[in-house]
């Protein structure tokens, strides 16, 4: 189902394409949404950062920040001033050169993956027919920055945890790569926008199982809680990031989330319709489905406790590994044999069939 032939040059050619679809280089078109997706990336990660703190004190029955500006709207603020006028400081022995470029290659994927998330039809940077396989490759660079400030900052708990990041990473991207290849079995695409013009319904629906599984992969992906046991402070102090302060520090803490703001765009884009939606402008919806995701993290930060680190591997590789075979089997055999089976039935089974698997495997 998938055409793959012609995918260099296609991609070559996508990568300037226009609102309108034109082929030609368009640097006005280029230069305003690089402007676009940096402002949103930016404001993105300070809106998140407030409602993380604001969501999680009320788990945790406490007010949260409501000092700086109206309901602490600008302590996100403050904290960035405060962090970029700290003094940076560099270890002995520190490999100078790797310790100043790690934060930069940790964020810049983040960054990059924006380019072929659509905010609504048209609006997108580059439309590449090999978009989500764009996402799974740009997303896996963003670890070289963790293993290079582990291994140039000349201390053993930060090695300790870029070690644990090689592990982590590995692991949980096959399963992630398992999940989005089912949603490339039924829309027959690689293209971010195909994705969503063929989600008559949203693919959550269709793929509940591999919506979990793409969900919790992710989150050991990005390093947030269950997962962060690159940053376990009971075992390993502060992580990969123990001897970096000031902007070098602030640019680890922006690409942690901005990794969670891809995640939930990526989501949103998969499995939630991106931006379709009734009544309301189509950007909002997506906005609004974005945020959606995001409280979802959230409430996961603040309902599981830490994993420990043999825990970790094993539910990647005994758990979400195998069931993310059976769901891309299942999902190979309906579109295989049943393309056209109505949704109302295929629905309720795809549900029946994920607690199914979940309830039996995890008793196996």
């Amino acid at each position: 189902m998938l055409n793959i032939s012609g995918v260099i040059p296609s991609a070559i050619s996508y990568a300037a394409i226009s609102t309108t679809g034109s082929s030609n280089v368009s640097w006005g078109h280029l230069i305003l949404f690089i402007v676009i997706i940096f402002a949103f990336l930016i404001t993105g990660v300070m809106s998140f950062i407030y409602i993380e703190r604001r969501v999680v004190s009320r788990f945790q029955i406490r007010i949260g920040p409501n000092r700086a500006g109206p309901f602490g709207i600008l302590q996100p603020v403050a904290d960035a001033v405060k962090v970029l006028i700290k003094e940076d400081i560099v270890p002995d022995n520190a490999d100078k050169v790797l310790h100043l470029l790690a934060p930069a290659i940790a964020f810049i994927p983040a960054l990059m993956i924006f380019a072929v998330i659509p905010f609504r039809d048209g609006a997108i940077l580059a439309d590449l027919n090999i978009g989500i396989l764009y996402v799974v490759a740009v997303g896996s660079v963003s670890v070289i920055g963790i293993i290079m400030a582990g291994w140039s900052s000349a201390n053993k708990y930060a090695l300790i945890s870029a070690m644990r990041t090689i592990a982590q990473v590995v692991s949980y991207e096959i399963p992630m790569s398992l999940a989005i290849i089912s949603v490339v079995l039924i829309t027959g695409s690689l293209s971010m926008v195909s994705i969503v013009k063929a989600q008559t319904i949203p693919f959550i629906l269709l793929q509940p199982l591999g919506f979990v599984i793409y969900l919790l992969a992710a989150l050991a992906e990005v390093n947030r809680t269950p997962f962060d046991l690159l940053e376990a402070e009971s075992e390993i102090v502060a992580g990969f990031n123990i001897e970096y302060s000031g902007i070098k520090f602030a640019l680890f803490y922006l690409a942690e989330y901005a990794e969670a703001l891809a995640i939930s765009a990526i989501i949103a884009t998969l499995y939630l319709g991106g931006w379709n939606g009734p009544y309301l402008p189509s950007i909002l919806w997506f906005l609004i489905k974005v945020v959606a995701v995001f409280i979802l993290i959230i409430w996961i930060r603040a309902s599981i406790p830490r994993f420990r680190i043999d825990q970790v591997m094993k539910f990647a590789w005994k758990f979400l590994l195998p069931v993310a075979c059976i769901n891309l089997l299942i999902t190979g055999t309906q579109v295989v044999f049943w393309p056209d089976a109505s949704a109302w039935i295929m629905v309720p089974a795809y549900f029946v069939i994920m607690a199914v698997v979940v309830l039996v495997w995890s008793k196996l």
